[in-house]
């Protein structure tokens, strides 16, 4: 990734090939162009938010819904700097009507007075301007960390958007100046008077930029917005839906929730912080020890602070942030904290005589399993590897950890001998669990390819070797196996029938995975082998398409082999090769057409008038008992005359093989969803409820989320 807050200028500077220069010479730009010549006339200088628009994924990491709700962080980036400074402790968003944002805090306003060098409002500069902003200034700036794009962000997310209007609380006055696609309207104005100090940022994403749509996700803002709230202890950060409120006119309010809309919202604020979010994590779990491990110091300029705890799981789970930004790629934080985490326990388990010297000492992986951790880290000048700050790349941020978390954590294993003996074990036992699990890797992988291991008897594979067009569709049943084998396209599709339900991986160990024959198939079909051996070029398809029945066991089968991907085949589903087969729901026939329907909307606008009577037919059948499973199609007459049949598929088996073929299979008719991960610790969490083993948040979570699913039961 290229790292614009260094490149920036050389990429503006010296981009060839692709435009000329503004010359004002067409004569001499044709030339060049012809000859294939590169001189100066070849040079193109983007001005101003310019080269936001011709690159935005440069700036915000792409243009998909990643991209599109990264505007939202940037906007509350700059509000949450405030509360970081100790200048705010109120921060809202809000979703309006419009596809707009309204993004509001109450610190010391955004300065509005004329800039010495840019000789217009210190407003429009920093919301016109990249690389302006008042993160540059040190503590003279009040900012002494900061988590903003350094004057990068509010004029990327200006420049983004079609529409954005800035009104600032401040001296007694509300000042505002609107813009159009980064550049402003007119200069900044006093439009009233005000007891408030703060800014509001209102601004509607550009559709000819974010081409799938406006469409922000409530639960992903959500799950971000609580997050931050317990990393910023005493600040209350609150969200309001009101998309649906109708007009809303929210310019004469602070805050939108003054305007009491009966709409849906919601208000964080913890003063515990990060003991609160661990507490968070791990309330659906099994703690192995009570007391959390919580640390709060610093290292010269460096600030850390870190909270633990393990659980009785398999899986760690890590939250690294640098200056309150999330980083889901790591860095050098994270690796001070591994470092000293395993250096520590293998210090203490020595000393406390539960590592003997006859055995091995800990791995990472070893003191990793089963630890929910966030490390937190907040400095000045902080150097993050891309622009989307994804991953931290200070180097001094690593010492810092180490020192600050290695000393703090010896003290607390010393001063909490039970829960140090608690945690020292659960290490143990993932040591003893690692080492089993490698000799059963070895015996059934290793092993397996001197022998000649072959691919497993149930997979009909395709005749191509080559991955790129290779597709795997892993299917429920022999039944649907035998129609979706003759319906293939023998030369790109291979076909894995699955017996039942395989296992559940969420608490299952690599030696007892590689038990069972069904995940084993699969391991050996992938070709990518699993665990430290694990390998994603190797992966021989690069469409693995899950389709299952749409009933009840079918969703489970799914949501397993979702399990088994995540946890084991995370390069997987990151590359983007795993999908969900979206079949048909109804097979609907009208006379000599017929037609397919992917859900009750879809079918209800094939039947179109006829709709209404199908529908009464259908209740009528219920009431009667005459709906049962021998007898799938429900018969009615249409107005015209016209009989009408309709077919409820239940599971692929229910198809033969040109209908499998036409309505799933193919690939210039077919439906397909592909598996992403938006956010990793989300994902978690519900992995965790959907697949523990505690009953009660997975119960309440079905009733919660059940209005959403749409199961033939």
């Amino acid at each position: 990734m290229l790292n614009l807050g260094r490149n920036l200028t050389e990429f503006c500077a010296i981009l060839k090939g692709q435009n000329m220069a503004k010359t004002g010479d067409e004569k001499v730009k044709k030339a060049a162009a012809k000859s294939g010549s590169y001189d100066a006339s070849s040079i193109t200088v983007l001005e101003g938010l310019e080269p936001v628009r011709k690159r935005p994924g440069m700036y915000i990491g792409t243009t998909g819904p990643d991209g599109l709700h990264h505007l939202i962080w940037e906007i509350f980036d700059n509000s949450r700097d405030e509360a970081m400074g100790g200048f705010a402790n109120d921060i809202e968003v809000a979703f309006l009507p419009g596809g707009y944002v309204r993004v509001t805090d109450n610190g010391r306003g955004i300065p509005v007075g004329i800039h010495p060098k840019t000789k217009v409002s210190a407003l429009e500069t920093i919301m016109t301007t990249l690389h302006a902003g008042g993160k540059f200034g040190g503590d003279d700036s009040g900012y002494k960390v900061s988590g903003g794009l350094h004057g990068v962000g509010a004029s990327v997310v200006n420049a983004l958007s079609e529409h954005t209007k800035v009104l600032v609380h401040k001296d007694g006055a509300v000042h505002m100046q609107e813009y159009k696609i980064g550049k402003a309207l007119a200069k900044v104005k006093v439009v009233g008077k005000t007891k408030n100090t703060g800014s509001i940022v209102f601004f509607k994403p550009d559709v000819t930029i974010f081409k799938d749509g406006i469409n922000w996700n409530w639960e992903k803002v959500v799950a971000h917005l609580r997050q931050q709230a317990y990393l910023v202890k005493g600040t209350r950060i609150a969200i309001i839906d009101a998309r649906e409120a109708g007009m809303v006119d929210s310019e004469e309010v602070f805050y939108a929730r003054e305007l009491g809309l009966d709409v849906p919202s919601m208000s964080f604020y913890f003063e515990g912080g990060l003991r609160s979010l661990i507490g968070f994590y791990n309330k659906h779990q099994t703690q192995v020890h009570k007391n959390i491990f919580y640390v709060d110091s610093a290292d010269g300029d460096v600030s850390v602070e870190v909270a633990l705890q393990y659980v009785d799981d398999l899986t760690p789970r890590l939250m690294a942030f640098a200056n309150n930004i999330y980083n889901p790629e790591q860095g050098t934080h994270v690796t001070g904290f591994k470092t000293a985490l395993t250096r520590t326990l293998n210090t203490y388990g020595r000393a406390a005589g539960i590592l003997k010297e006859s055995e091995e000492n800990f791995t990472g992986d070893d003191a990793l399993e089963g630890i929910t951790a966030v490390i937190s880290i907040k400095m000045p000048e902080i150097q993050f590897e891309g622009q989307t700050k994804g991953k931290l790349g200070s180097t001094e941020a690593q010492g810092a950890v180490a020192s600050v978390f290695g000393s703090a954590f010896a003290t607390f294993l010393e001063e909490n001998p039970d829960d140090g003996k608690l945690i020292i074990n659960k290490v143990l036992l993932a040591l003893k669990a690692r080492k089993a699990a490698k000799a059963a890797k070895d015996s059934v992988l290793r092993k397996g390819a001197l022998e000649g291991m072959t691919l497993p008897g149930k997979l009909a594979d395709c005749q191509t070797k080559d991955a790129s067009e290779s597709e795997l569709f892993v299917v429920e049943g022999d039944s649907a196996g035998g129609s979706s084998k003759m319906g293939r396209d023998r030369r790109t599709q291979a076909i894995l029938p699955l017996r039942g339900k395989i296992l559940n991986i969420e608490r299952a160990r690599l030696d007892k995975m590689l038990a069972s024959e069904q995940i084993r198939n699969l391991v050996v079909a992938l070709g990518t082998a699993i665990g430290d051996i694990f390998d994603v070029s190797k992966l021989r398809y690069h469409k693995i398409i899950i389709a299952t029945d749409a009933d009840v066991d079918g969703a489970h089968i799914r949501t397993l082999l979702l399990t088994l991907f995540y946890r084991h085949f995370r390069p997987v589903i990151d590359g983007g090769f795993i999908y969900i087969a979206q079949p048909p729901l109804y097979k609907i026939k009208r006379g000599k057409e017929i037609h397919y329907a992917y859900s009750d909307e879809e079918k209800f606008r094939i039947l179109g008038d006829d709709a209404a009577i199908a529908s009464e037919a259908a209740s009528e059948g219920e009431e009667e008992g005459e709906e049962n499973e021998d007898a799938p199609e429900t018969e009615v007459v249409a107005k015209k005359g016209n009989k009408v049949s309709i077919q409820r598929y239940k599971g692929l088996g229910e198809m033969n093989a040109s209908e499998l073929w036409e309505t799933t299979m193919d690939p210039a008719r077919r439906v397909l969803k592909r598996v992403t991960v938006e956010d990793a610790s989300e994902a978690d969490r519900i992995f965790d409820v959907l697949m523990g083993t505690d009953v009660a948040s997975r119960k309440s979570f079905i009733q919660s989320n059940a209005r959403l699913a749409n199961l033939d039961v």
